[in-house]
């Protein structure tokens, strides 16, 4: 049965709000304002200019060889393409909290033999434990799918570790969700055996919503090249081969997201992958300090996230009637506790073009209502 919702109409009447969010982020006026340009084809030089510019800028930022997609999507486009265009059979993935069930749960839903390495929200993914599970199967798997940063919980899972261990299963697939960390959480792809890793524009590349970037092994490419089926929309070989014939995407992408892109793109690549990495983590080091202070912390001692904090509320207080008093006087936002942690946690995002004094008129907000 369809259901019938009514219409809320939209107004073009609403009060700015500062985003904390665990994403979408604040995104720069210049970002915003390159959006506006007047339209053109997506077939003519002036995309091939665009989209090789946002690509090759892409590779040099995150000092990567591997080939990048840039799709218009959601991150979530390439949980499936990844599974499709890797997964023949078994996969292996590591569960600790929302988005890592999630994955799991796509792969099961394309089809595949899915065996979970299982977690109690908030702990950390074990190297040891995927390495048990690798050598505990026979026949071996396809893939290993495991969440960097697991936005549910504020985790930040040891995927170099992990990937330093695949090394001995090359038979097997590295395939990485980054998407609420890369931009603000640095990791050598190649050095981590990592096949494939994939973002949204949204999280800590501050970008607006509707892109998804996905690096791509050589290894992962021919793999896909052997199998008899794949993703249509997110097939490594179609969006790489198009690439190479025409420098543009198989299909009509978002033209303005994409000029937001290169203009946000080229500030993170002025700024430095270094630098940026470290604002980052003095932005989270903040952020857990006061936490600390005042609350206490999610997720597991040592596997904090680098971008976004979840803060445990062991003083009970009422953490929606907070979000939105904070909200309503402040003009900030961020976010309670994900689905069963509604008021067991909030989550802060310290991600994008915030700073340590951006994050600090949050705090203080906080503070003043919650009364601390």
């Amino acid at each position: 049965m369809v259901t019938q919702r009514e219409k809320q109409e939209y107004t073009d009447d609403y009060p700015e709000k500062t985003l904390y969010l665990p994403g979408p982020t604040e995104v720069r006026e210049d970002v915003i304002e390159a959006m506006a340009q007047p339209m053109f084809g997506h077939r003519m030089d002036r995309m091939t200019d665009l989209y090789t510019t946002i690509v090759e800028d892409t590779k040099e930022f995150l000092g990567t060889d591997n080939e990048v997609v840039i799709l218009t999507a959601s991150g979530t486009e390439f949980w499936e393409a990844t599974t499709l265009n890797l997964v023949e059979d078994d996969m292996l993935v590591a569960t600790s909290g929302a988005f890592s069930e999630r994955q799991a749960n796509v792969a099961d839903r394309l089809g595949k033999d899915v065996d979970r390495v299982e977690y109690d929200w908030g702990q950390a993914v074990k190297p040891a434990d995927i390495r048990d599970a690798l050598e505990a199967k026979d026949d071996g798997y396809d893939a290993v799918g495991v969440v960097m940063n697991e936005t549910s919980t504020g985790v930040r899972n040891p995927v170099e570790e992990i990937g330093d261990l695949m090394a001995d299963y090359p038979d097997t697939y590295f395939v990485v969700d980054a998407i609420s960390c890369l931009g603000g959480d640095q990791i050598d792809i190649e050095a981590h055996n990592i096949d494939a890793l994939f973002t949204s524009t949204q999280k800590a590349f501050a970008m607006p919503p509707g892109l998804a970037v996905c690096t791509v092994s050589d290894a992962a490419y021919e793999r896909e090249l052997d199998k008899d089926s794949a993703s249509w929309y997110g097939g490594f070989q179609r969006c790489l081969d198009y690439y190479d014939r025409k420098g543009q995407t198989h299909s009509t992408p978002a033209i303005p997201i994409m000029l937001a892109y290169r203009k946000q793109m080229k500030h993170m690549l002025d700024e430095g992958h270094d630098a940026r990495d470290q604002r980052h983590r003095e932005m989270a080091e903040y952020t857990r300090d006061w936490a600390r202070e005042h609350f206490g912390l999610f997720p597991e001692e040592g596997y904090e996230s680098q971008t976004v904090t979840c803060v445990e509320n062991t003083q009970g207080i009422d953490v929606a009637a907070t979000v939105e008093q904070v909200s309503e006087e402040y003009d900030m936002v961020f976010s309670s506790g994900y689905g069963d942690l509604s008021e067991e946690s909030f989550r802060i995002g310290h991600m994008g073009e915030h700073t340590v004094e951006s994050i600090e008129e949050l705090t203080d907000a906080i503070e003043d209502i919650a009364d601390l």
